[in-house]
């Protein structure tokens, strides 16, 4: 049996990964999400085993000591990880699996699986993400700036990643994202001249406090 295929995909907060990663999946079925571990509690209408898999702290860092885990982080005051066991059968049984994670843990599963593909998405311009975060109406304005100084520490490490999708347009970033899951990104990959100029322009007017 051919062995699946693990994607990592990470953005930075704002730059519209978790839409198109669902919009991904209804267009590519044979991709699945991998279930995670965490300490939080669940929210309404989460279901254990389908969301996330819950654990207490205790056993999350038993779970640590026993390396059973991908990769692992703190995000504010909860934990979560990925399985490495589950991940390993899954792909074992050729299944395609998707990583919705920072660059930390990115860079964690590229030193335990260094033939995960590892996708990176921007936004068009530092405008377009302050907007999109402005949009979301669910954060105050100091909560939005600092989501923009964390944006652009995500951004610096976009070197790190095989391809670079660009979220202008909703839908060509769709195609995009479909094109690397079909084994046709080839013109993705991350150091084309488009997404060097981009994320320096991007990082140029974070460094300036410019929108």
């Amino acid at each position: 049996m051919e062995r699946g295929r693990l994607y990592v995909v990470s953005a930075p907060s704002g730059a519209g990964k978790t839409s198109l990663v669902k919009a991904l999946m209804e267009r590519e079925p044979r991709i699945r999400f991998s279930v995670s571990y965490t300490t939080r509690k669940p929210r309404p209408k989460e279901v254990a085993g389908r969301d996330y898999h819950f654990v207490s702290m205790e056993r999350f860092e038993e779970m640590v000591a026993h390396d059973e885990f991908l990769e692992h982080a703190q995000v504010f005051d909860n934990f979560y990880g990925t399985g490495v066991r589950a991940v390993q059968e899954s792909l074992a049984n050729g299944e395609q699996l998707l990583l919705e994670i920072d660059w930390q843990g990115a860079r964690q599963v590229r030193a335990r699986l260094p033939e995960a593909r590892s996708i990176f998405i921007l936004p068009p311009s530092r405008s377009a993400l302050q907007q999109r975060l402005k949009d979301r109406s669910t954060d105050s304005t100091a909560v939005i700036e600092r989501r923009l100084r964390d944006a652009a520490h995500d951004i610096e490490h976009w070197t790190e990643f095989d391809y670079v999708v660009i979220n202008d347009r909703f839908e060509q970033a769709l195609d995009d994202l479909l094109d690397i899951a079909q084994d046709r990104g080839g013109r993705l990959i991350a150091n084309r001249p488009e997404v060097v100029r981009l994320a320096g322009e991007l990082l140029a007017r974070a460094a300036a406090g410019k929108p």
